[in-house]
């Protein structure tokens, strides 16, 4: 059995992609995510919650916030990154992960962290991190 909680917020990014596979996209342009963290636990903590709903939300909104109206071919942290959604997947569920181990959700007894980047009403990516 497994419980989840899933908080949501969105940024709005410029980067450029490298590859020929991206065609025009290797040219900077903007992209608008909605992005969701899943987080998951096969028990409760003392409270009868998976996580505080409040936590997660603002750490959540402390990445997407670090990474929001910025051009991200321009950040150190993303250095040498081809930032697909993939990839800006793996940074947002590898920073809450780091948060998640260094305890600052409190008691909660996670398992693992699934983040998704909606880029679209019909197409999105996740990354699921194990805890």
């Amino acid at each position: 059995m497994t419980f989840s909680v899933t908080v949501r917020d969105h940024m709005m990014i410029a980067h450029s992609l490298r590859g020929e596979v991206f065609g025009p996209a290797q040219r900077l342009h903007g992209a608008t995510y909605v992005v969701d963290a899943t987080f998951r636990a096969t028990e409760l903590d003392s409270h009868g919650i998976v996580i505080d709903i409040g936590l997660a939300s603002d750490a959540l909104r402390q990445i997407t916030g670090s990474l929001g109206y910025r051009n991200l071919d321009d950040d150190p942290g993303l250095a040498g990154i081809n930032t697909t959604t993939e990839q800006l997947c793996k940074h947002v569920g590898d920073r809450l992960a780091t948060s998640a181990r260094s305890g600052e959700f409190g008691d909660a007894r996670l398992t693992g962290i699934v983040v998704t980047l909606h880029e679209s009403h019909i197409a999105w990516a996740s990354y699921e991190v194990e805890l």
